[in-house]
Order: structure tokens, then sequence, then C-alpha cells
């Protein structure tokens, strides 16, 4: 996390959820990855990721064509629009054949073109992802813009065909200026 504070509310937020050893470090991610198995970045089981939306200043300390982790060889983002890399980033932290992911992003992800687009079209061709949560505006603090969940299997990903969609846009409860999801929007979403 690079963000110190970000960092002490995480750490905070296992230790209230009985996780204390959770092992939470201050960073950047995508230019120096802490967790590795040597040289190579460590993989898992499960990934889930809420990334700063539209990270402008991703690349920073990197050089996304000598990355030594090959996390950008569907393509290159935006300069000025991380949120791609660090869905490839989860995606190459996710082990291969069995990996799962959920990923919160901006919902402009699922329709930006150029580079961006690019890597989309190799993300939904490789089978990866396995569905698409799309959610209300004015849900997230900082922002007010719409975000979705992509949610993300490596398992038979080769031979899966089509994508799971479901437009929970609209399941909220105004509250002040936010809007927030019920126990009944969350169980519609699940179910």
């Amino acid at each position: 996390e690079k963000d110190v504070t970000t960092a002490g509310l995480a750490r905070m937020n296992m230790i209230l959820h009985d996780f204390p050893t959770a092992n939470i470090l201050s960073g950047n991610t995508l230019d120096s990855p802490k967790f590795k198995d040597g040289e190579q970045l460590r993989t898992y089981d499960y990934v889930v990721a809420n990334p700063p939306f539209s990270d402008k200043s991703w690349s920073t300390g990197l050089t996304p064509d000598k990355d030594p982790y090959q996390r950008f060889a569907w393509g290159v983002p935006p300069t000025k629009q991380g949120d791609y890399a660090y869905l490839l980033h989860i995606i190459r932290s996710m082990k291969s054949g069995s990996g799962k992911a959920a990923c919160i992003l901006p919902h402009g992800v699922l329709f930006r073109g150029n580079a961006e687009a690019v890597i989309r079209e190799q993300l939904v061709r490789s089978g990866i992802l396995k569905g698409i949560i799309g959610l209300p505006a004015n849900l997230f603090y900082g922002t007010g813009i719409p975000a979705c969940i992509l949610v993300l299997d490596k398992e038979n990903a080769a031979a899966r065909r089509g994508i799971f969609m479901i437009d929970a846009s609209k399941g909220c409860l105004k509250d002040g200026n936010k809007n927030r999801l019920r126990e009944q929007d969350i169980h519609r979403i699940v179910d």
C-alpha cells in the first residue's frame, strides 16, 4: 500500500477481524512489489483488491516494456490511466490454472478505447474474466463515479465461453451524499 494512512487502516482492519498477523507492507506495488518468491511475483489462490482509481502516476519508476515480471504482455496501459496496470499485476499474481480474484475498478475499464481496449480484448479472449458486477455511482469515498467488480478465475479459463454480468447499479440506498449497499442489495448480487 502506497499511502501510509491506508496501510495503517488496513492493519487495524485485520486486527478488528481477528487476523492480527496479516502482513501489510508499505510501498509501490507496481514499481517494486514486496511479495515475491525469489525474483518472481508470489502467486495466490485468491486475490481481492481495490486499487487506486485511474492512477495517473502508476508508471513512475517503472519501464513497462522491460518489466521483469512480464505483467504487460497484453499491452501497456495509458500513462495517465493506471487501472489496467493494477489489473495486470493482479492477474500475474493469481496461481496458474486455479487462481481467483475480485477487483474493484472504475466502470470506464469496461468501455474505454485505445490501449485499454487492446488489453480488454486479450482479457476477454483469455477466458479469465468470469464476471462483471456493475455497481452504483457515489458508492465509494473520494469519487462519485460508478464502479464495477471484475471477477477473475483462471480455473478452466480456456474453456470459458461468455462472461456473467450483473447490473447492480440501481440496488442501493441513498445515504446523505453517498449511496450504500444494503444487506438485501448484497444478497441480490450474490444470489
